[in-house]
């Protein structure tokens, strides 16, 4: 059952605009670490049960031309021999996993980056056939292959290639259809441009077609926003993600050519998304969470409104939480209540795979203690609501007396009229849902690591 409708209330929003997690993990990745071995990494994939269905994450880390706002782990290069070296690695990381696990299938599986239309459709053909070969990939609509598209790194035609590989759903940045903020963030994506490439790809069978937006980018105003989204509107997407930008140039090497100055206020930046919400509300959109909105006839939609979303390191996903595989350098996954990743450069990655050894990083095994505030908090971002008798029931708990900390500390949410506390369950409000990280927050037993704070971006 889904929460009120949400609602927009600026006060509130303002007293509450702190820096916290995003939550597609919990444990956040900063609490991943070092200790974490490829030994580790192999004793939980071969523990996986046969049969078991698994989600893949491939990541390709090349663009060719740098997004001064972007904050991604991507190496810019025109240099398209770079590619060709990586797939081959990549090849290697995928027979490697797959001699580790049993008899297991493949029900979702994502290229994210990067870009991974950097890749020619020969090489992304040759990646899907490998896969194809060491895993089991059902050839029915139950089986989700999704892409990360960049409109301007691939050819239109190429669509009907991807559709024959598998491939039917994607994701398209956008971020800002006006040329000015374009020019000022170095991301130059006509309107034409995208809304060909959509229409094609729903010619050849795509659903659930995504566009991402961010507010707060240099040059942006509320009427100059309220044309982009007249023409998002005209695209109609299943999906629109709104992110927030946040500027931390001292973090983030490209952002230093934004200048301050051309960012907008803080009041301009509130009214932006203020009219996003009101706008996306009136042309039906509903609101999934964490800046995702969704048509009420798309998956994730339907998913949340019968109580059987979920969320990983990929963002919202409707079926069950699938092991998840991540592949290609700095992927990250979670197989058998562990976290694992992949080395974060590239040189590290290539001679890890040289030595017959999977490339990873770091990770860290989950506690029963974070099994549990991962279910509070998964179902909390996931229905903006909490059964306690459910988490009673499943993890053979006290909730009273186990959260009683955290319950204290909802008082002022409650009194704020965020949060809807009764002695069988929570609800988070209408005008609590788009401070749902906030409510998170007090069920994250390491939150309040000043380090973790200062990690995140602002909720607004």
């Amino acid at each position: 059952m889904l929460a009120d409708k949400l609602e927009w209330d600026e006060q509130l929003l303002a007293k509450y605009n702190i820096s916290g997690p995003r939550y597609t993990s919990y444990p956040t990745a900063l609490e991943f670490n070092d200790d974490y071995t490829e030994s580790d990494y192999i004793t939980c994939l071969k523990a996986l049960p046969d049969n078991k269905s698994l989600s893949l994450y491939i990541h390709v880390p090349f663009c060719q031309n740098i997004c001064y706002y972007c904050a991604c782990n991507k190496i810019i290069t025109k240099d398209k021999s770079r590619a060709e070296k990586y797939v081959s690695y990549l090849l290697q990381e995928i027979s490697l996993v797959a001699e580790h696990i049993g008899d297991n299938t493949l029900r979702q599986i994502h290229w994210g980056g990067g870009t991974p239309t950097y890749l020619s459709v020969e090489q992304i053909s040759r990646i899907m056939s490998h896969i194809r070969e060491c895993f089991v990939v059902p050839a029915d609509e139950t089986t989700e292959i999704s892409i990360e598209i960049d409109p301007r790194a691939l050819a239109i035609e190429d669509i009907e290639h991807l559709a024959a590989l598998g491939f039917n759903r994607m994701s398209m940045g956008v971020q800002d259809f006006d040329l000015a903020v374009q020019k000022a963030v170095n991301r130059i994506q006509s309107f034409e441009m995208t809304r060909d490439m959509i229409e094609e790809a729903r010619k050849y069978g795509f659903k659930s077609i995504n566009l991402d937006l961010i507010y707060g980018l240099p040059l942006q105003t509320k009427q100059s926003f309220e044309r982009t989204l007249e023409q998002v509107m005209q695209i109609s997407p299943d999906r629109i993600s709104v992110f927030n930008y946040a500027h931390l140039p001292d973090r983030f090497k490209p952002q230093r050519r934004i200048e301050d100055n051309k960012l907008p206020s803080a009041v301009e930046k509130m009214a932006i998304f203020q009219y996003i919400i009101e706008n996306l509300q009136d042309n039906g959109y509903l609101y999934i969470g964490m800046d995702h909105f969704a048509k009420p006839d798309d998956e994730l939609a339907i998913a949340q409104q019968n109580g059987c979303l979920h969320r990983n390191f990929q963002g919202y996903t409707t079926h069950e939480e699938y092991e998840l595989i991540g592949v290609g350098v700095s992927s990250i996954g979670s197989v058998n209540s562990q976290y694992h990743q992949n080395v974060r450069d590239i040189e590290s990655y290539y001679e890890a795979l040289e030595s017959h050894q999977l490339p990873i990083w770091r990770g860290v095994t989950v506690s029963n203690d974070d099994l549990v505030r991962k279910r509070v908090i998964f179902d909390l971002i996931c229905h903006f609501e909490l059964s306690i008798d459910s988490i009673e029931s499943d993890y053979h708990i006290d909730f009273n007396n186990y959260f009683a900390d955290e319950l204290e500390m909802l008082a002022p949410f409650v009194a704020d009229g965020l949060v809807k506390i009764t002695s069988r369950d929570i609800q988070v409000t209408g005008r609590g849902r788009l401070l749902i990280r906030n409510i998170c927050m007090l069920f994250d037993a390491y939150v309040n690591e000043l380090h973790m704070i200062n990690s995140f971006s602002k909720v607004i």
